[in-house]
């Protein structure tokens, strides 16, 4: 849970700040750095995972907060993707009448353009929750298994050695694992299609 949820407030917040300011500052290096993010999502993780364990472990990032800056870089395509489509369509003239009343930038961004992103923010949230609460692979990989381990990890390792498998507590343990993404994903899921739509055909 901790994981999850300040792995997805890191990226809805400095991803959505990264699509804005890609899509009201057009130069060259805002467009190599938007290229580099929808580059990223075609690049398959199993090509990059044994150096990232390893960089992982250099910079001591196997830690529950280190994993979160992890989770940003692999989820920043994805999610400045759909911020930046959605931002090109809020009209500018919302922003500089904003700033006429003597907004700074950031509050600008946090007062008038995160309320209208709110849609897109949540389907974002939804689809790098229900990413990062089920992910197996990276965790193993990158925390220390010693003193950190995920729900899927401990489930995993539930399978005792010979074959054998206490199949009630698995089940029991899937059952609790899988409810909080169900509930969450209800709560929002007027949302995705109209966040999912407004990212990726306006972009």
């Amino acid at each position: 849970m901790f994981i999850t949820v300040f792995s997805v407030a890191v990226i809805l917040i400095c991803c959505s700040m990264t699509a804005w300011f890609i899509t009201r500052v057009k130069n060259v290096f805002t467009k190599i750095i938007y290229l580099l993010c929808v580059f990223s999502m075609v690049i398959p993780f199993q090509m990059v995972m044994f150096t990232l364990s390893g960089t992982a472990d250099s910079l001591h990032l196997n830690t529950p907060w280190g994993i979160v800056i992890v989770y940003l870089g692999f989820g920043a395509g994805l999610a400045v993707f759909m911020f930046t489509g959605f931002v090109k369509s809020i009209p500018v003239e919302v922003e500089e009448a904003a700033m006429i009343d003597g907004c700074s930038p950031l509050r600008t961004f946090f007062c008038v353009v995160v309320p209208m992103m709110k849609p897109t923010f949540i389907s974002v949230g939804i689809l790098e929750a229900m990413w990062i609460w089920n992910d197996f692979l990276l965790p193993y990989l990158v925390l220390d298994i010693k003193e950190f381990k995920t729900i899927s990890i401990v489930i995993q390792y539930m399978k005792g050695s010979y074959g054998r498998v206490d199949m009630g507590a698995i089940m029991a343990c899937l059952i609790m694992a899988i409810i909080p993404v169900v509930v969450f994903y209800l709560c929002a899921q007027k949302y995705i299609v109209k966040g999912v739509a407004a990212g990726a055909v306006k972009g």
